[in-house]
């Protein structure tokens, strides 16, 4: 069974499939959180995987990053997109984070904790809404919407679309005519769907590690930025090149149980293994880190007291199976099939596995580095188990 990444002609066939479709609304529950003062961004460079800096860069200065906040053994605390409000250099920094509103008191305490004497104020934006937007057509997006605060694409990944913020009340045909309102577990299921983790359920705090979370593959790490808190573990493990697990999507025969799976549920083999644990879905969706290794076994998730093995089950446990999103499998120049591993992805590395009997090759997810970057961290890990045989480049 393979996993599905959404790669360069995936993307193109999702956005050939939302074509001549109303722009989808969707009501997000997550806080936003201003930063205001003269050292914003020099205060925020500390606490963030991310080069915050960025935001105050003269010219085409992006208007969102997105970033995790670690502690200091660099596991996650919170996820978080930041939102550049000030127009040019001249006006006084003033920065909105986005995160998940359950944890909105723990980021401003930890905020306020290292703030010390710096010269920024921190305060909640009740009066804000924000909204994901997944548009028909590029071209259905206002240039310039007057009644939003902010309208600016994902900086995670292209394939979610944009984020708008606007006063609470506003009224969206207003902003984006001809837009719809959806339902949020829709917008959801296509986050599952692209293997895209947000909020404290997806990102249990203190517990997943950034770069497991594909955080490099979501624009979300600067590794050339300097000192932050946890940057010691997550910067190792980068240059070692050994990621063991990672966040995948995953999909299940039937829809979940409508109460939902326990929290950090086991993953199985089918000889009892862990394979890794379930962290959050909806309907026969989901995202779960698993161990690479396991990732072409059939897999199941044990619900009860007992684990499985090879030989019987329990009959108080009871097993769903589970399987990776499935996609067509492109050939390389000898015929190989390909498996697929990680988000989104521009550039796409095909190697030739040593230890299979046949042609099969794997499918590597880009950073949001450049190509001789990208190809250097590449090759660096993968010369311990595979020999280089084709790298294709879409």
């Amino acid at each position: 069974m393979l996993v599905r990444a959404i790669t360069a002609p995936g993307l193109r066939r999702w956005c050939r499939g939302r074509r001549g479709a109303a722009t989808a609304c969707f009501p997000l529950g997550r806080a936003l959180l201003g930063v205001r003062g003269a050292e914003a961004a020099v205060f925020l460079q500390g606490l963030l995987t991310n080069d915050v800096t960025r935001l105050l860069a003269e010219g085409d200065a992006p208007r969102a990053l997105y970033a995790h906040a670690l502690n200091a053994q660099g596991r996650c605390l919170y996820d978080v997109i930041l939102y550049r409000l000030h127009r040019s250099t001249a006006e006084e920094p003033h920065i909105l984070l986005e995160c998940d509103s359950s944890v909105l008191d723990s980021i401003q305490k930890h905020l306020k904790l290292y703030k010390i004497r710096r010269k920024v104020t921190i305060s909640p934006c009740p009066d804000l809404s924000l909204w994901a937007v997944l548009p028909g057509d590029a071209s259905s997006l206002p240039k310039c919407a007057d009644q939003a605060l902010l309208l600016t694409p994902d900086p995670r990944t292209e394939v979610m679309g944009w984020r708008l913020i606007a006063k609470k009340g506003a009224n969206l045909s207003e902003i984006i005519p001809g837009s719809q309102v959806g339902d949020v577990q829709d917008y959801h299921r296509h986050r599952y769907k692209q293997g895209i983790p947000e909020g404290v359920k997806d990102l249990p705090p203190g517990v997943a590690l950034p770069l497991e979370s594909n955080l490099a593959f979501m624009n979300g790490i600067s590794f050339t930025k300097g000192c932050y808190i946890g940057q010691e573990l997550t910067a190792r493990t980068h240059h070692m090149g050994v990621i063991r697990k990672r966040l995948l999507p995953v999909s299940f025969p039937e829809p979940l149980p409508a109460a939902g799976l326990p929290e950090g549920a086991e993953i199985l083999t089918a000889a009892g293994k862990r394979a890794g644990t379930f962290r959050a879905g909806g309907g026969e969706l989901g995202i779960a880190l698993l161990r690479l290794a396991h990732l072409g076994e059939p897999l199941c998730i044990a619900l009860g007291a007992h684990r499985c093995n090879r030989s019987a089950t329990s009959s108080k446990t009871k097993l769903i199976a589970v399987n990776y999103l499935r996609c067509q499998t492109p050939r390389d120049s000898r015929g190989g099939k390909a498996f697929y591993c990680g988000t989104s992805c521009n550039c796409i590395f095909i190697c030739l596995l040593k230890q299979l009997k046949f042609p099969y090759s794997v499918v590597l997810p880009d950073h949001s580095l450049n190509g001789f970057e990208i190809l250097k961290y590449t090759v660096y890990y993968l010369t311990s188990i595979v020999d280089i045989h084709t790298i294709y480049i879409y």
